[in-house]
């Protein structure tokens, strides 16, 4: 995997599908390890990034309990009642995805494997899926080559650089037998082959392995570009929220601004009431003096 190796959601992002991608991401990982293993290759190198982006799934189930908990205290049912539901779902997908890379599948991990979040991915996931049968019929042909006796025989094998042109004439190509990935009769008995035929079915399973290896090196490009479109989504939402701090900080400032100007008139008003009174008992008492003269 290259890209995004993982993802960690910063903070709880408003469209909680982020997740279901993230899951699926992890699903494809998986699926493209158990590939690696079928074809003796070493999956060592993506435990890692599988790691990672379980421990990034377990993070972000904690910022939806939060938020569900958050949603009950505020009063808000239906959109709480949505997160618990979204929060069991990604909850038992994340078990069983962890069960599968610890080892310890459960009965229900094959069928969380197999089934996407996304329909759009189902091909991908089908392709993640094929198991190549080659490595059957090639350990069979390197135990009968073990347990085979070969007697001491001073013939030797010649190779030519066009055989098409012997392929009529040479009645060996005849005795070729028809190789199949999933033989039901067992493993051909190579006893009676000589180099040339071994050489020729030696080479239609390399050549085999070569085409399972590249179909996983296409579907290995294509879980890459999934990665690196779900962190450039993260990426957007990160930005978002950037923007919505920003603008909570104007808002701030205008408040703290407005809060201000209202003490100062609160306090003019309060000034300007003793002078009104201190004016008032002026002309009472200048009326009484007039009064009472």
């Amino acid at each position: 995997m290259q890209g995004k190796e993982a993802f960690r959601p910063q903070s709880w992002p408003r469209n909680p599908n982020q997740y279901f991608l993230l899951a699926d991401h992890i699903k494809l990982s998986l699926l493209e390890r158990q590939r690696a293993i079928s074809l003796n290759l070493e999956p060592t190198s993506q435990d890692g990034h599988i790691s990672r982006s379980l421990e990034s799934l377990r993070e972000g189930l904690e910022n939806i309990a939060n938020e569900r908990i958050r949603l009950e205290e505020a009063g808000e049912t239906s959109e709480s009642l949505t997160l618990q539901e979204t929060e069991h779902t990604l909850r038992t997908q994340y078990d069983d995805l962890a069960s599968q890379f610890s080892g310890h599948p459960t009965s229900n991990t094959s069928s969380t494997l197999s089934h996407p979040n996304d329909p759009s991915l189902s091909n991908d996931f089908a392709r993640a899926s094929e198991r190549p049968r080659v490595g059957t019929s090639s350990s069979f042909l390197k135990k009968s080559l073990r347990n085979s006796t070969v007697a001491p025989s001073p013939k030797s094998v010649r190779f030519s650089d066009a055989p098409s042109i012997q392929e009529a004439d040479d009645p060996s190509r005849a005795a070729l037998f028809p190789y199949r990935d999933d033989p039901t009769s067992g493993p051909p008995d190579q006893s009676h082959l000589d180099n040339q035929q071994i050489h020729a079915y030696h080479s239609r399973v390399l050549a085999d392995q070569d085409a399972a290896l590249d179909r996983l090196g296409e579907s290995i490009g294509r879980q890459r570009e999934l990665s690196i479109q779900i962190g450039d989504e993260l990426d957007e939402h990160v930005q978002m929220l950037d923007e919505v701090d920003r603008q909570v900080d104007r808002h701030q400032s205008r408040l703290d601004k407005a809060r201000k100007n209202l003490g100062t008139v609160a306090r003019r008003a309060k000034d300007n009431m003793q002078m009104t009174i201190i004016l008032i008992l002026i002309m009472i008492l200048v009326l009484l003096i007039i009064i009472l003269k």
